[in-house]
């Protein structure tokens, strides 16, 4: 794949409320995007996509290239995965389909270490990139998501053939210039994994309070006993990165706190998860964190804590099928 090639083709794998927002945007920047779907294909191939977006307006996007199997899709030079963090053991001979030679894999996922499990699944030839979305989106109906604030994704490489740090930030720059001809601010990240677990600040407290609580991020910044616990976990997680060699930027937590303050009420996808009985994205949030500052020598008890009363309610909400 040539990295500043002028019309890269891109392939959405998980057509929900990420997967759909940001191939809707590279798709009206001009890009060639196709769209992988499964229980909402026939709706966006008679009707198309649409975001209903707060910053941007009404979106649509008709017709669209859209899939039911990997297999039908032709060969793409960077794919975006969409998909929870849960599925992925499953994706990979979904993405060798999909993947041109030398493709680039941008997985837009929470949590940690979510690209090693991609890694496993995956040929060496593949290179894999992370990144981290700041956006308030949600699916709304079939083909059709609500975007309420925000919007950048932040870029990191994680593994692949490139084996030297030119070549390694040549592709993430690549990637950048994608979301960035599309209107979407993509900053470089030097280091992903310490921009992951500055992303956990977030994730840790947010989703798991709003599905805890069944409530939203409005409500939650509203009472002063969740805006104290939603303080402590911060720090729990501040205090779990630097424990695992990843100081963070002075003052992160509070400038989290205070853009949760000023942004829309929203519920976060582990609420929307919990409500349509989907599987919690417990493992890559909260266990594989927990696990990697408790082998760095730092215990994170509220957190933990938090983790368990999830895994509870996650047990007990799945369908019969799946316990």
């Amino acid at each position: 794949m040539s990295v500043d090639s002028r019309r890269p083709r891109v392939g959405i794998i998980g057509t929900g409320a990420i997967g759909g927002f940001y191939g809707l945007m590279l798709a009206r920047a001009g890009y060639d995007v196709h769209f992988l779907l499964r229980s909402e294909f026939d709706t966006v191939a008679r009707e198309g996509l649409q975001v209903k977006s707060a910053v941007h307006g009404e979106l649509s996007l008709k017709p669209v290239q859209a899939y039911r199997s990997a297999a039908e899709m032709p060969p793409c030079d960077w794919l975006l995965v969409g998909t929870k963090s849960t599925g992925n053991a499953a994706l990979g001979p979904i993405i060798r389909q999909a993947a041109a030679p030398d493709a680039s894999v941008l997985l837009l996922q929470n949590g940690l270490a979510v690209e090693d499990q991609l890694r496993n699944v995956l040929p060496d030839s593949l290179h894999i990139l992370g990144g981290l979305c700041f956006v308030c989106v949600n699916r709304v109906a079939p083909g059709v998501v609500a975007h309420e604030a925000f919007g950048a994704v932040s870029i990191g490489y994680h593994s692949g053939p490139a084996n030297d740090e030119a070549r390694r930030m040549a592709i993430v720059e690549a990637c950048a210039a994608l979301f960035k001809t599309a209107g979407i601010d993509a900053p470089v990240m030097a280091n992903l994994q310490q921009a992951r677990w500055q992303k956990l600040v977030w994730n840790v407290p947010y989703n798991g309070l709003s599905a805890l609580l069944q409530t939203s991020t409005g409500r939650l910044m509203a009472d002063p006993d969740s805006q104290a616990l939603i303080r402590a976990l911060m720090e729990e997680v501040v205090q779990g990165a630097e424990a695992c060699g990843h100081t963070l930027p002075p003052g992160f937590a509070q400038h989290l706190f205070a853009v949760t303050e000023s942004m829309p009420d929203y519920r976060p996808s582990m609420y929307h998860d919990l409500a349509e009985k989907r599987p919690l994205e417990l493992e890559a949030i909260y266990a594989r964190p927990l696990a990697a500052a408790l082998a760095a020598g730092f215990d994170m008890p509220r957190v933990r804590a938090l983790y368990q009363a999830l895994a509870f309610i996650d047990r007990g909400n799945r369908p019969a099928s799946e316990e």
